[in-house]
């Protein structure tokens, strides 16, 4: 078997994604895969390393993958260099499916396949006791992990509002402004009084994450990047995927839709969940989406799409913020 040049896949972000063509007389062996490394930039590096991202993701799939039923990639290999911090993983290409847009959102149909693999993902693992036992796995429920948030977002909320402050005002008013003002006095109940049961959660549910079936063909929705798998409350999965997934006006319009719809889907894999309570924590877990935007966008490599991607993050998620009165809800 032979590997051919490799080109680039996505953003990269925080990793960086390639694809890699292969030719073999084995029928076995794929035409192509996917490798996922380490960052060549030093600042999404250093994040993905601290952040112990690119652990996470190489153990998602060597310990997780296999217990739940959302369609992610095949992974072929994976391994994480514990000093270096560097990691390497080969995954099935899941072309022709393409990825989603996180800047121009996506349509209904779109957004209920999504909502049907997060059932896939939160239905099989809920309450599941056994992973507390999972010691990679991020939490974010105790007041030492407030205490870590609250510290990285005032650190980095100054900057965040000078890149993206006017965009901000001028779709959510001052309104969208003290929002984040607020958000800021309220980490630490937001944090701890975070409501159990809890499931295995991806942590960064949204469209440029996905891949969906294109004019060519493909899976009709795969979950990839699984850099930030947690144990959690997956109702912030949920409000953070449809809170920035959809434009303004199909957010207004579909989102208690969609929310039902993750409901049924828990129901019918027999998950005993109150649908008050889901709608509840809907609504106070859009700030979930807020507090990634500001965070995520400052400790990551700058690019002209990212900028655009975070605006129409930040923008959209507190305005689900302010439609949802999440700050009544904390």
């Amino acid at each position: 078997m032979t590997a051919g040049i490799s080109s680039a896949i996505g953003d990269g972000l925080v990793g960086m994604n390639l694809r890699v063509p292969l030719f073999s007389d084995s029928p076995g062996v794929p035409s192509s895969v996917v490798v996922k490394l380490a960052s060549n930039d030093p600042t999404s590096r250093f994040t993905g390393i601290t952040l112990r991202n690119y652990e996470r993701e190489v153990k998602f799939y060597n310990h997780l993958a296999a217990t739940v039923d959302i369609k992610a990639p095949r992974c072929f290999f994976a391994d994480w260099h514990e000093t270096a911090g560097d990691f390497v993983i080969v995954l099935e290409d899941m072309s022709p499916a393409e990825q989603g847009n996180q800047i121009i959102g996506c349509g209904l149909n779109h957004a209920e396949a999504a909502i049907d693999e997060l059932v896939a993902l939160h239905g099989p693992r809920w309450n599941d006791p056994t992973l507390w036992d999972v010691d990679f796995l991020q939490r974010r429920a105790t007041a030492e992990d407030a205490m870590t948030l609250q510290m990285m977002y005032s650190g980095v909320k100054t900057a965040f509002l000078a890149t993206f402050g006017d965009a901000i005002s001028a779709t959510c008013g001052d309104a969208g402004i003290d929002f984040v003002d607020q958000l800021e006095k309220i980490l630490t109940p937001y944090v701890c009084e975070r409501e159990e049961p809890f499931t295995l959660i991806h942590g960064d549910f949204r469209l440029d994450n996905m891949l969906f079936a294109s004019a060519r063909g493909g899976a009709r929705c795969v979950v990839v990047d699984w850099q930030t798998p947690g144990h959690g409350n997956g109702i912030a999965d949920l409000a953070y995927f449809i809170g920035a997934g959809l434009v303004l006006q199909d957010r207004r319009a579909y989102e208690r839709q969609l929310v039902d719809r993750y409901i049924s889907g828990l129901q019918s894999r027999g998950v005993d969940v109150d649908p008050a309570w889901v709608h509840r924590l809907y609504r106070r877990e859009a700030a979930a989406g807020v507090l990634m935007s500001v965070v995520a966008s400052q400790i990551v490599q700058r690019t002209e799409r990212g900028d655009q991607m975070f605006t129409a993050m930040a923008t959209r998620h507190i305005q689900h913020a302010l439609d949802s009165e999440t700050l009544s809800l904390i």
